[in-house]
């Protein structure tokens, strides 16, 4: 299956470039890490929200009151288990802000919907028997390089508690690979840079260059 990081695709050159990926993957099914920002999409995808969507449609999906035609073949995840090609597929959607954290979800607004809360990360801590974590933070010790200290406490606690076969996580715009305690950690390059195979028996994923769009 294809598996892709950030797109952003709302700006209409990398939306070109989400659609190149898609082609070029030529696959059924994509999990997608965040930062999707367009959602009428040709194959059948599963993605969490990141920091940067519209809001209100990721709300209608959350949900269930979605009433647009120009959303279509898009499933969100957020603290719940899908199953997608055999697959045990979880996911945490949104970013971490310690202002808005022990908030309950119906106080967040406008932008700040952007946020995971506690009762987010303590339902995904229950979830069971799952392969594939998506997030939109890392994990401690994940070694991707920004100018501030990486690694989501958060995440740490879900990851600790599921122990799955594999997170895949966006946000970054960079390719790592790592290991948080048994779990194998993949950061994602941006969609309009790279995209990834997902071997559904093997978990092995292998990554792509995206083509000119």
């Amino acid at each position: 299956m294809l598996v892709l990081g950030d797109a952003h695709a709302n700006d209409s050159a990398r939306r070109r470039a989400l659609f190149a990926a898609i082609r070029d993957a030529d696959e059924e099914v994509l999990l997608q890490a965040g930062d999707l920002f367009y959602y009428d999409l040709p194959v059948e995808t599963y993605f969490i929200a990141g920091n940067n969507e519209d809001f209100d449609v990721i709300d209608a999906l959350r949900y269930g009151r979605l009433e647009s035609s120009a959303v279509h073949n898009v499933t969100l995840i957020a603290s719940e288990v899908v199953e997608v090609e055999g697959l045990r597929v979880a996911g945490l959607s949104g970013n971490y802000a310690p202002t808005q954290y022990e908030k309950p979800r119906d106080a967040l607004y406008e932008q700040r919907r952007r946020h995971f809360v506690e009762e987010d990360v303590e339902r995904a801590k229950e979830l069971e028997d799952v392969d594939v974590f998506l997030a939109h933070e890392v994990p401690h010790g994940t070694p991707v390089h920004e100018e501030y200290a990486v690694g989501c406490t958060a995440i740490d606690e879900i990851l600790e508690a599921l122990e799955p076969d594999l997170c895949l996580a966006g946000h970054h715009h960079q390719h790592t690979e790592s290991t948080f305690g048994s779990t194998r950690v993949v950061t994602l390059a941006p969609a309009w840079e790279s995209y990834y195979l997902l071997d559904p028996e093997t978990l092995e994923v292998t990554r792509h260059e995206t083509p000119s769009a």
